[in-house]
């Protein structure tokens, strides 16, 4: 049996037994969480999680080293940034029109009495842009500082590139780190079905049929949004931009869309995802070191799908009606917020509550969403990394006479 089959089973396994245990016996499932589902779930977490820095520091440092010419760099970082900040665009457009046709803050009675939420400060676009460069790499190793990490592995990869013959050493080295990572993502994944499984049972089984019957509708919008933007968005660009069958791209990278489902986070996916990119999509490793680990630090269309939805849906509950400005207003502030507010934990929420701000909608109403947010932050995950391959896809395919990548290397029709 597959891996990937084997991780869908796991999902669909730990979804049934969460919910049942959760209205047949919710003190059976408390026992069964402690000792149990969430044991498996942090386990796999805490696994992955071990690989992350030194992946995105070996895989960006060997991919910006086999890029060599900083016109090539400046190339594909310019494409890259352009598709994410255009598609996180759209996606918020969508997550809004989506919201306003179907209403979903008009049906049923929400109780908006003594909801609260506190949000914290993100830092400004300036202000995250001036961090990038760490004064202490140690440092930014030690805290997990992605954006830092980015920065410190692209300058050693272009030293190394810079330097040539007299560098050789250190780019074995760094090929060689990389390879075991890989090595160990492969040892890793075959517990990821039981991680799968304890993570899904714990998200259903702690949220339960009452939390989701209360805020159905809205699910519904933010999933329905989701299936568009993947579908319609990542499709059509994969389609037209990389000339690749978007059927086989969804196949191909299941593997790593099973694994964000169960995780909610794009940085603990992040070695799978390169991975299946690599291995299943043919991605240069070149092209895939770089896109997806700064997909997976700044790519939220996700997010930006499930900010344009609670927007809407918040101002309904309220009573509040947007004007078009307004509408404006939420499109770029998500859009310049995905990149200001990069690396900062809980990042979907605070990214609201800005949003919130920027058109005077109370940021207490998060509270009503809450509820339900975890459920609906591993379909937001499964849609980030999608577009992070699908970029990486789309750059590989339009660098070919740049890079000298084999015509129909990674063609999927």
């Amino acid at each position: 049996m597959r891996l990937a089959t084997k991780i869908i089973i796991g999902l669909i396994v730990g979804a049934v037994v969460g919910l049942v245990l959760n209205i047949v016996s919710p003190d059976v499932f408390k026992v069964l969480d402690t000792y149990l589902f969430t044991p498996l779930g942090q386990i796999f977490l805490n696994l992955i999680n071990m690989l992350v820095v030194p992946i995105v520091f070996f895989s960006i440092t060997l991919g910006v080293a086999g890029l060599g010419d900083p016109k090539k760099l400046g190339r594909i970082g310019f494409k890259t940034i352009s598709f994410f900040l255009v598609t996180t665009a759209i996606a918020i457009i969508i997550g809004l029109f989506l919201a306003m046709i179907i209403q979903p803050g008009h049906v049923g009675n929400f109780n908006t009495e003594g909801v609260s939420f506190e949000a914290e400060k993100a830092p400004s676009t300036g202000e995250t842009l001036l961090n990038i460069i760490p004064s202490n790499p140690i440092q930014a190793f030690a805290e997990g500082n992605m954006l830092q990490i980015i920065a410190f592995s692209i300058f050693v990869g272009f030293g190394i590139a810079m330097l040539g013959k007299k560098a050789e050493a250190l780019l074995t080295v760094v090929e060689q780190g990389n390879n075991l990572m890989m090595y160990l993502v492969n040892i890793v994944m075959k517990f990821a079905p039981y991680g799968t499984f304890g993570l899904i049972a714990t998200a259903v089984g702690s949220q339960g049929l009452s939390a989701i019957k209360a805020m159905g509708l809205y699910m519904i919008v933010v999933v329905l949004a989701l299936l568009i933007h993947s579908i319609v968005t990542y499709g059509s660009a994969v389609f037209f931009l990389a000339k690749y069958n978007p059927f086989i791209f969804f196949k191909k990278f299941s593997p790593a869309t099973s694994v964000a489902f169960s995780t909610s986070s794009s940085n603990a996916t992040l070695p799978v995802s390169m991975d299946t990119a690599q291995k299943e999509l043919n991605i240069p490793k070149s092209i895939s070191s770089f896109v997806q680990p700064l997909g997976a630090t700044i790519n939220m269309d996700g997010t930006a799908i499930m900010q344009g939805v609670a927007t809407i849906f918040i101002a309904q509950v309220y009573g509040v009606n947007l004007t078009m400005i307004e509408l404006v207003t939420v499109v770029l502030t998500a859009v310049l917020a995905s990149i200001g507010t990069a690396g900062v934990p809980g990042v979907g929420l605070i990214l609201l509550a800005m949003v919130f701000s920027s058109v005077g909608l109370p940021v207490a109403g998060i509270g009503l969403i809450l509820g339900i947010d975890r459920l609906l932050d591993m379909a937001r995950t499964a849609i980030n990394i999608t577009g992070d391959a699908a970029c990486a896809l789309i750059v590989s395919e339009t660098e070919k006479k740049h890079i000298g990548i084999s015509e129909g290397n990674n063609k999927g029709i």
